[in-house]
């Protein structure tokens, strides 16, 4: 009997395989018999954004109180250096003598002896800017102070080789004097505002030079 059932099988094979005994997931689909390859993802990460720290405490660009105070304090040598230049400017305008009024003592004893300027100058670039015991962001406006007083020089040679007394040549001669001063006030007030804020002031034509005087 069992061989007969089995020699059935063997002729008719729909009869004896059976669907019912194996898993319906094997007919749900045609795409089932197959094993499709993963397709490869690429994964794009997005870049990392890298933030610097600056560390003040530790650094050579500290900005604390002492050093504010002592770069605001290196702008008034080249303004008292040359007051001089504000001659025609601080007579027309009110406001600015009121402004001016406080440093008029100052402004005396820094001119009542004829070297004052050069003997500043040595202590602030000697004492000051070569000495690696202050931070840079000391020597770095001391410098600025000082090459902006080494400016001067120009003015002044112009006034000594060309001094009119009147006409076109003195209108040229106030209106350089005047803009000379000026540009002095300017860089009084903004650098030193800066310095107490903690922030570096950047003079034209003048903060490059500084900066290659800094080791």
């Amino acid at each position: 009997m069992a061989m007969a059932s089995l020699l059935s099988c063997s002729v008719t094979p729909k009869t004896c395989f059976n669907r019912s005994h194996l898993p319906s997931s094997l007919f749900s689909s045609q795409r089932s018999f197959f094993i499709s390859p993963a397709k490869p993802t690429l994964q794009i990460s997005k870049p990392k954004k890298f933030l610097v720290s600056a560390n003040n405490s530790n650094g050579d660009d500290s900005a604390d109180l002492p050093d504010r105070l002592i770069s605001a304090i290196c702008y008034f040598y080249p303004f008292f250096d040359g007051v001089q230049y504000g001659k025609y400017v601080i007579t027309q305008f009110t406001p600015i003598q009121v402004l001016l009024q406080p440093l008029f003592p100052a402004i005396r004893v820094f001119k009542s002896f004829p070297f004052n300027g050069f003997l500043v100058f040595l202590t602030l670039y000697f004492i000051v800017v070569r000495n690696p015991n202050f931070s840079r962001y000391v020597r770095f406006n001391t410098m600025q102070a000082i090459v902006l007083d080494v400016l001067l020089i120009f003015p002044d040679l112009l006034e000594r080789s060309f001094n009119p007394t009147e006409g076109i040549g003195l209108d040229l001669i106030q209106s350089l004097d005047s803009t000379v001063f000026l540009f002095l006030l300017v860089s009084l007030i903004y650098g030193s505002g800066s310095c107490l804020l903690g922030q570096v002031p950047r003079l034209p034509i003048v903060a490059e030079a500084a900066e290659r005087q800094i080791p």
